[in-house]
Parts: structure tokens; sequence; C-alpha cells
């Protein structure tokens, strides 16, 4: 079965199995937030369970 590979550019899975997805609003609207909150939202966060079993079963793997 081929991975979709639309959700491999939205997502990463690391070596022990998380799966890992970017923070919302980076894109535009910046110059209103603090560089503090800019850089913050530089980092990758877990998805939650529910999400990375429905990624899971859509092939990401």
């Amino acid at each position: 079965m081929k991975t979709r590979k639309a959700l491999v550019k939205r997502f990463k899975v690391t070596k022990t199995g998380k799966i890992l997805r970017k923070i919302g609003g980076q894109n535009h609207y910046r110059s209103k937030k603090s560089g503090k909150v800019i850089r913050q939202k530089r980092k990758m966060i877990e998805a939650p369970k529910a999400l990375a079993k429905k990624l899971r079963k859509a092939g990401l793997k």
C-alpha cells in the first residue's frame, strides 16, 4: 500500500513511533506576534493520540 504523500509532507514519525506535527499560525499575520511566540511555533509537537491513530490507519508509518 502506498503512503499518502500529503501526510508525509505534514507529519514526521520519530524512531519510537510518535507522530509529530507543526504548530499552526506561522504563515501570515506574523507582525502582530511577538518574537517569542514566533520562535515557539517553529517547533514540532506531538499529535494527539486520536489523530495519530487515524494517521496510522491512513498509511503513515
